[in-house]
């Protein structure tokens, strides 16, 4: 019985987490498709998520691009390869990189703000003056959110990627000295738009993921000032693991769908 309670235990908590997580993204669901749209908190989102974020991704993604090209060079040029290495960062910052890694930026930026905003309006007892007013929370705190982070994700990648792109090609042809057109050339021949399509659809999905799960850590605060704490820190790193779990999967299942140069 031990044994069954130290395994059982904490498996229940999963599933019962997993459970509340679905009956909010119901709820979302059910206010974007029938609720009150407020078009301000929208548009406050959008700023705060998208416009705000992109110094720390575009810093991001210029250095990871950086650091994959010089990596990678150090091997190619040993095997006289080291014209394919634009190729090479080209498909890894927009299948892999990019989403990845704007997604982490975000969960840390974006998620633990809306984890201790949205917290500290529920031990404030903010959301219930909302509720007595008459406004839902999920409508005037949640599904903005969503939306912003929908329109907002997909330009952050895009960023994130064409600056670790141009990045790494001035890694490799200024201190590689590998001919910017042979770069070009093999970028060119080895990437396709639906690599593109990839880091959007990956994007998506940890936005989402983000969203959902930094407002229910704020939604469930409690015990004041601890509890949003708390709930801040596990949003950053559940959001985190979120997508570092779902990227294998994405990855899996998207390459399946879409092999490498599968259409130019």
């Amino acid at each position: 019985m031990t044994l069954l309670s130290t395994i059982g235990t904490p498996v229940l908590a999963f599933l019962n987490y997993l459970g509340e997580l679905t009956a909010l993204a119901k709820e979302v669901a059910v206010s974007a498709m029938r609720g009150k749209h407020r078009w301000q908190q929208y548009m406050r989102q959008v700023a705060e998520i998208g416009y705000r974020s992109q110094p720390v991704v575009i810093v991001t993604g210029a250095f990871t691009g950086s650091v994959l090209a010089a990596q990678a060079l150090f091997q190619l040029t040993q095997m006289k390869m080291e014209t394919l290495g634009g190729a090479l960062v080209a498909v890894g910052m927009l299948r892999e990189l990019g989403p990845t890694i704007t997604g982490l930026m975000l969960a840390g930026r974006v998620g633990a703000a809306m984890a201790a905003e949205i917290g500290t309006m529920k031990v404030t007892e903010q959301v219930d003056a909302l509720r007595s007013m008459g406004v839902h929370p999920i409508d005037y705190l949640v599904t903005p959110r969503f939306g912003a982070m929908a329109i907002s994700i997909p330009l952050l990648i895009a960023e994130s990627s064409a600056f670790g792109i141009l990045a790494a090609t001035f890694v490799g042809t200024q201190i590689f000295d590998v001919s910017i057109a042979h770069w070009i050339h093999h970028m060119n021949g080895h990437t396709a738009l639906v690599d593109v399509l990839v880091a959007m659809v990956k994007g998506l999905v940890f936005g989402q993921l983000i969203v959902l799960i930094s407002c229910h850590q704020g939604l469930k605060a409690s015990n004041g000032a601890v509890g949003v704490g708390k709930g801040t820190t596990s949003a950053m790193v559940l959001s985190s693991l979120a997508i570092l779990i779902f990227n294998f999967f994405l990855t899996m299942l998207l390459n399946i769908m879409f092999p490498l140069g599968f259409a130019k």
